[in-house]
This record gives structure tokens, sequence and C-alpha cells, in this order.
């Protein structure tokens, strides 16, 4: 189907706020009404998302839809500001965008909704406030609980990636909008924007526990709250992926979920691979809950999953998996039972409890083979061989398996463990054990143990009294093959993925009151068929590659201070993208970033991370250069954030803002 594509055009909003956004049409849509899409994020729609936009929203619309990529208020060339993520006037907004969709000559009403990342937040966000002409979601690599399960906090801990992300956003923020579209004003704006901008990782670093700024736009607050049907999306390699099985679980309209191999990105171009034709299953979701016609997608397993088979952990590079998918017709499956492993004093499982008590401390600098904490699909961001984490840790083995051994779910691990500091934190992986001693990392959890009972009203801990902890580690499916060893590894530090905890602390674990559950899938469960078509795409937007990027991960140990440093370069394309240059908007992009972590083995209060980045884009007689530097560190009662952002205009500073916050240690 012939398609007309709007470069932009502006949403109004009743308060006099015009939200920018691009359009494509089937033909003869003003003719014949058809039902739209709507996807709602800041992530600039000119030209931050327009290679990624192009395939996916023009095969929509290929398919009968009216698609609408809006930018968000105070991001690309909407007007306004944006002052945080996820707050009420950001649904509110979308509550609007929505009513104007489907009062719009060539929409005949209903408008689903779709969205990756934070779109795939407030599609669940949006569809809580039930807007009548929201029929159906489609949420990718999304949470329900925006402190146990975002890119701030995990199990009470907080996530180096709260400053990662935080130095991102300051510098796609500081970003103006572009003058053939914005106009005379775009200069303006842009320093008020500038002016304006929030300190990013500050916002978030200001709520160390879960309380109702969290609490606002988590989905498990009401399940109830979502009336709409829902289909829900994941990959193993992100990080976001527990929200899958939370949803089927938990909601009680139609509802489907998907998880793959995948990192952070959408299906149809998923890595590692397989990718699959997700937008053939998107369409095949559209059609029946927007257009009424049936084409089989309510017919599948609630949940399909792809199960991995072990791999070769030789680098922390993973373009390919193998596996197999798997067909639930119901979550929780009842082909999927809890199988208790318990651990024993020589370092080894069996189905017996065990008896006496092990102590670990382990160096601060443990988790460098943890790879990112968000993988991308980037080469070099999944985890590596984990034997100098395991050898770090307290690690306990099964015996080489007879048999093939199939999870699928949730693994839970349970403690009895005392701590000698009252703040402490641990972290606990799931490996599997090639013959070769290769370890692959399957899942794991980590706990701030203040956190042990709820992130409300975080205790610390007593010191020395037995206390029973329970970890659940991230979703995982995988098949430990015959001859390989299942192991579980627990460690007091899991650096750079988490902030250590102000004393260095060693926990004694109590073995008899201790367990390991794996989700094991039933030898003689029958399977449920599962297929996808290959992936298709609309057409691409044209580009030109400058240049490659260039990519570096490196981890050293100074012997002589025993200091682990962690880098990460990215040069000419953060993402693995590239210097390029849109053709028909002639606009060249290249972002790059430097990350630097360090700690002692033994000092906590010597943890810092610092990030410098820049991002330039521009066209002939428009060059636009934006600079951020952040940096953290912690003494034992407060954080200490610092930051700078300079905007540059061909050539010449436009605006320095510079940032410096401290932040009382709740707990953490």
């Amino acid at each position: 189907m012939a398609i007309t594509l709007t470069e932009h055009l502006f949403v109004p909003l009743s308060d006099g706020t015009r939200l920018a956004a691009r359009l494509w049409l089937p033909e003869g849509a003003e003719a014949k009404p058809v039902p739209a899409i709507l996807e709602y994020i800041p992530y600039r729609k000119r030209d931050g998302t327009r290679a990624r936009d192009e395939p996916m929203h023009g095969y929509f619309a290929a398919q009968g839809y009216a698609v609408l990529r809006v930018d968000m208020r105070g991001s690309g060339e909407s007007d306004g500001l944006l002052d945080d993520e996820y707050i009420k006037l950001e649904q509110d907004d979308a509550l609007e965008v929505i009513a104007w969709l489907a009062e719009q000559s060539w929409c005949d009403g209903a408008v689903g909704m779709m969205g990756k990342s934070w779109g795939g937040f407030n599609c669940l966000q949006v569809a809580m406030r039930r807007p009548p002409a929201l029929k159906a979601i489609l949420t990718v690599c999304s949470t329900t609980d925006r402190f146990a399960n975002d890119i701030h906090y995990m199990g009470g801990g907080l996530l180096n990636d709260n400053l990662w992300w935080g130095a991102i956003m300051l510098a796609f923020q500081a970003r103006p909008a572009d003058p053939l579209l914005r106009g005379d004003d775009w200069r303006a704006q842009w320093i008020e924007r500038l002016n304006h901008m929030p300190f990013w990782p500050a916002l978030w670093l200001a709520h160390q526990r879960r309380d109702a700024y969290w609490k606002h736009g988590s989905v498990c607050e009401d399940w109830n709250a979502i009336q709409c049907p829902v289909m829900a999306v994941g990959g193993w390699a992100d990080s976001y992926t527990n929200a899958v099985p939370e949803l089927l679980e938990h909601l009680t309209v139609p509802r489907l979920g998907l998880l793959g191999p995948w990192a952070h990105i959408y299906p149809q171009d998923g890595v590692p691979t397989p990718a699959i034709g997700f937008l053939q299953e998107a369409t095949r979701w559209w059609d029946h809950w927007l257009k009424g016609e049936d084409r089989g997608i309510m017919a599948e397993p609630m949940l399909r999953a792809f199960v991995e088979d072990g791999q070769s952990p030789v680098s922390s590079s993973k373009p390919a998996s193998e596996g197999r998918w798997r067909g639930e017709a119901f979550w929780p499956s009842t082909a999927i039972a809890d199988t208790a492993f318990y651990p024993q004093s020589g370092g080894t499982i069996s189905s017996q409890a065990g008896a006496g008590t092990t102590s670990i401390r382990s160096p601060l600098y443990t988790g460098t083979a943890c790879g990112e904490w968000m993988g991308t699909g980037v080469i070099g961001d999944m985890p590596g061989d984990q034997r100098i984490d395991d050898g770090l840790s307290l690690t306990f083995d099964s015996a080489p398996l007879t048999e093939d051994c199939e999870i699928l779910g949730q693994p839970v691990i349970d403690l009895l463990l005392s701590s000698d500091r009252p703040l402490a934190q641990m972290a606990v992986r799931l490996c599997d054990v090639s013959p070769d001693g290769a370890s692959q990392r399957i899942s794991y959890g980590v706990l701030n143990l203040a956190h042990r009972d709820g992130s409300e009203d975080p205790k610390p801990m007593v010191v020395g009294q037995a206390t029973p902890i329970r970890i659940k580690l991230k979703m995982c499916g995988h098949r430990f093959a015959s001859g390989h060893r299942i192991r579980f590894a627990i460690s007091t530090a899991y650096w750079p993925i988490l902030w250590p905890a102000p004393e260095a602390a060693t926990l004694s674990v109590d073995l008899a009151g201790s367990r390991f559950t794996l989700p094991v899938r039933a030898r003689d469960a029958v399977p449920l068929p599962v297929s996808f078509a290959e992936p298709a795409h609309g057409p691409f937007a044209p580009i030109t590659q400058l240049s490659q990027s260039k990519l570096g991960r490196s981890v050293s140990i100074d012997t002589l201070t025993d200091t682990a440093t962690y880098m990460t370069v990215g040069e000419g394309g953060l993402f693995g993208e590239g210097v390029f240059r849109f053709d028909e908007i002639d606009l060249t992009l290249d972002h790059g970033l430097n990350r630097t972590l360090t700690v002692q083995a033994d000092d906590p209060l010597s943890a810092r991370s610092s990030i410098s980045q820049y991002f330039d884009l521009g066209r002939e007689g428009w060059q636009i250069r934006i600079e951020t530097e952040t940096a953290m560190t912690g003494t034992a009662d407060e954080f200490h954030l610092t930051g700078s952002v300079r905007a540059f205009e061909n050539g010449e500073l436009v605006v320095e803002r510079l940032y410096d916050q401290s932040f009382p240690r709740d707990h953490l």
C-alpha cells in the first residue's frame, strides 16, 4: 500500500503548547479513515530515532495504519521544557494527543500505543489513565516498578548507570531544534532549554528509597488500572526482562508475552540473533484489537520465550544465540516447577540440606566481567567469562549433569546470613560451567541488605545476627547441557554495576538455612508450536556512512594500590552507529563518550565514576557541539555529584552550565 509522510506537524494542546510530530498515512486514509498508532518519546523524531522510525512506522502505514511519532514536551521541535521522566504532565499531554488523534479525519477513532524503553514505560502508564480511544498497547523493554527495575537502582543498591544515563540525557537534551523546522525562534528556545536543564542524575539520586516519587508511574501499584489489551516484549540480553512475566501474571486483560535473546532493541533488528518478523507480529496484534480482524494472534501461547543453549563466553561479544522457542499456554506455567539445590561446605550443591558456615568478603572490584547493565547490541557489552569473578566469590557447583536441564523463569536464592557491618550488599550469579571450565553468566541479582524487607523503609543489618535473605534473580531461559555444571556464585560487591556500600563487609552464610531454587521445565512437557516469519521492514532512511565507530573496553588492576580501572570508550557513534549523514535532511551526527570507573579492593570510599562526552550535529553553516563532564564520588555520609554542559554554535560557546550537588546517603 502506498503511503504519504508528513515530515513535521504540530499537535496542539489545551495550554497552548505544541508537540512536534511526524505522520505516516496510508494512501486513501482521508476518504476511508484507519486506526492510528502512537509512539511518544523525547528522543527527537527529526534525527534521534529517524533511522529506526522510517522502516518500522513506514511498514505499519503500508499495512493500513496512520502512525504518529511525537516528541514529548521540551524535546526536539516541540514547545516547552522537560523537567524529568514519567511525570504526570507527560501523561496528561499523551491523553490529549490520543484524543486529538481519534478526532482526525483520517483516523477511525481507534488508537494503539507502542514504544520501547521510555516509550514502553509510558505505554503502560498512559494505559493506567484509561483514555477512551486507546484500544491496546505494545510495550517493549519496559518495567512495572520504577525503583526496583529501572536504570537507577537495583535490589535497593545504586546502579552506576544512574550517572551514565544522566550524562546521556544531558547531551541528548542539550541539542537544539532544527532551524529548518523550528524557524527563527530556534536559538532562543535552545538557550531557554539549556538554562532550564535539570541535572538529571541528581534528580534520581535524591530518592534513595521507594517513595512516592518512584511509585508514581509504577504499574505494580495498581494492576487493575490497566483495562486494555497488552502485548509485552523483552530480551535476555537487555535489563528489562522481568516486566514480561509480571504483566502476564498480574494483569487480567487479554495479554501476550514475548522474550527473545535480544538486547535493548526492537526484535526485527534483534541482536543477539535470531531476529524475528516482529513487525508482522505487531501487525497481527494491531489488526486484532484496532481493526477487529482475527489474524490468529490471540491463539498463540500466552508466553513465547527463547530458551538459550550454553555458549562459550570467550569474550564479551555475542552476535548470535543458539537455542529454541518454547510456548507456554499460560503464565505462570504448569510445565515449570521449582527445584531446590542446597549448598554444601565443600563448595558443591546437592538435594539435601548442608551444614556448617562459610564466609566471604570479596574485593570491591569483583564483577569486572559483568558487561553492561543494559545490553544495547554493541560489540563487547555482554558479560564475559566469569572465571575471574568466580575466583573472587563464594561458589557452589553441581556435579556434571547426566542429562540436560532446561530452566525458564526467575531463580530464587534463600540465604541465612550475618554481616559484620550494618550496611552491606551482595550479588548472586547463576552460571553455566562447561567441561573446559569456562563460566557463562545466565542470570544474576543484587541486594542492598538494608532493603532485605523492602525498599520503602530500609533498615541496617543487626551486626552478627543470622538473618534470612531472599534474592530473586533476573528472568532467564537456558538449557544446561549434559556434562555441564550449574554454578551459584556469591560476592559482597558487583563493580562496576553497583556502587559499593560505605564499608567493606564480611558475610557469613549458614548453609543449613540456605537453598537455591531453579525454575525447571519438565522434560516431558508437551511443546506448543512457535514460529516467526523472517524480519521485514519498510523503506530505510537514506544515510551516508562517513566513518565507522571505534569502541573500546578494558579492565586493569594497579598491583601497587590494588585499584581496578574499568574503561569504556565510544568514538563516532556511542551505540555502534558511526558518524553518518541523514541525506534527506542533510544532517550529520557524531556522538562519543569516555567512561572511567575506579575502586580500590578494600576501600569503598575510593570509588569514583567519571564520564566525558561530546555530541556533534549540523550541516554547512550550522554546526552544533555539545560537551558534557560528569563525576560521582562518595564519603561515608554523602554522595557528591558534579557536572558541566557546554553548548557551541559554529565554534562559539553559547551556554555553559555547572552543577555541584551532594546528597546524604540513605542506607546506601
